[in-house]
């Protein structure tokens, strides 16, 4: 059974392409998360805000796109993003710090 994950593209003002995540992200469902990622082969920001829960799998499907990845979290998943180590490898930003884009 596949965990519900909805993931929206868009873009920012200046044209910076977002994807956005609602959720759950966890092995059932990382293959989609992955693949919508690789869908923008540039920079990326990725907003995490609506995500409840972010397993081994979401983590490592960013771990291998960091170098190009800015990451909007919200306070529940900063923990996650910074004990995993992908805050040193990746723009993390918070929903406060990101001014709720």
């Amino acid at each position: 059974m596949t965990t519900p994950l909805t993931l929206t593209t868009g873009r920012n003002p200046d044209g910076t392409a977002v994807l956005k995540a609602v959720g759950e992200i966890d092995a059932s469902n990382a293959h989609a998360f992955a693949a919508a990622l690789d869908d923008v082969p540039d920079r990326l920001v990725v907003d995490l805000t609506e995500v409840e829960y972010l397993d081994s799998a979401g983590l490592n499907a960013l771990f291998a796109r960091a170098d190009r990845l800015e990451l909007v979290v919200a306070p529940l998943l900063e923990p996650v993003v910074t004990i995993s180590g992908l805050a040193t490898v990746a723009t993390v930003r918070t929903r406060q710090d990101a001014g709720d884009r």
